[in-house]
């Protein structure tokens, strides 16, 4: 972790406390130089860090801060783990689990250092721009009936940006949320199955998304933030929130709106089943959350989540 990064932590947790820079360099095994240069990078991040003279530095209660007491304090009773740098919260919500936890519980971490989305490809997760959470609920339902969680999660995402934004979110199938023709959010969904009673004893819903990230690698195509002035704490809760609601309710209760945001009815779009790129147009989400497409052979048939690659055709 970066002498910046750790310069923040040590002021989150000093509670408002004034630290001298003398203190922080001794703590961190680094120069006074040093500390002035972390501290000047965090302003520049946008960080508000209050100086005095003799006293040292402190953050402005008003800074977009995470950590454990925050969350609690926004979450109520939920378990809640916080971690300031992991490699995937879906990866540890896995160890949890197979620790035996039971619980539902969120994770949230302030980076992922090994972000993860589906079929294998990586989430860019850098530090203190974006959330990183994952929800794990223990339904023991028929596989069929938990799929449905990635599309409860993204009308979940979709409901507290509306709800803390005056913007309007974008879903493409099945999990990803735009917004402006961008890419925030990533959404993977991930079901622990009881081979003994063929039913998920467990779903992980993981949710990335970019808040104020703007620099991006050049493998993350497409990509946007949500570029609010919107603290991550208070993004997460509403998240939380609404994923409990609509987790908690029937399909019947948000699928209409889960159409009403989609962003690919009536385009032509590529799939990838079986290895095969096929191209068809998108026609509309049925009952099931399903996407109902039309092949260029005039063929109709029904994408199941889990089975595709949906992309927009080029031509």
């Amino acid at each position: 972790m970066s002498t910046k990064n750790d310069v923040l932590r040590l002021l989150i947790s000093s509670s408002n406390e004034y630290i001298s820079g003398q203190e922080l360099a001794k703590m961190l095994k680094v120069s006074r130089a040093a500390v002035w240069k972390a501290i000047k990078s965090l302003e520049k991040d946008g960080f508000n860090i209050k100086a005095k003279t003799n006293k040292g530095y402190c953050l402005d209660d008003k800074n977009d801060i995470l950590n454990a007491e925050i969350l609690k304090e926004k979450l109520g009773g939920l378990e809640t783990h916080y971690y300031a740098s992991i490699d995937s919260t879906n990866t540890q919500a896995k160890r949890l689990i197979n620790e035996g936890n039971n619980s539902t519980i969120l994770l949230v971490a302030d980076e992922q250092t090994e972000g993860r989305g589906r079929q294998g490809k990586s989430f860019y997760s850098p530090a203190l721009t974006g959330i990183y959470m994952s929800y794990v609920f223990h339904p023991m339902a028929d596989f069929a009936t938990s799929v449905s969680s990635t599309t409860a999660a993204a009308v979940a995402v979709c409901r507290a940006i509306e709800g803390l934004s005056n913007k309007r979110p974008e879903i493409k199938w099945v999990n990803d949320v735009y917004l402006n023709g961008k890419k925030i959010c990533r959404i993977l969904c991930e079901a622990i199955t009881d081979f003994e009673t063929q039913t998920v004893s467990s779903v992980i819903v993981g949710i990335g998304m970019n808040i104020k990230t703007i620099d991006f690698p050049d493998f993350v195509e497409n990509a946007s933030c949500l570029g609010e002035n919107i603290k991550r704490a208070d993004m997460i809760a509403k998240i939380t929130e609404e994923l409990e609601k609509v987790l908690s309710g029937s399909y019947d209760d948000f699928i209409d709106y889960y159409r009403s945001h989609s962003m690919i009815i009536g385009k032509k779009i590529d799939f990838i089943e079986n290895g095969v790129v096929a191209h068809a147009t998108a026609i509309e989400i049925d009952p099931n959350g399903g996407l109902k497409v039309q092949l260029d052979s005039g063929e109709i048939k029904t994408l199941r989540s889990g089975e595709i690659s949906i992309r927009k055709r080029s031509d």
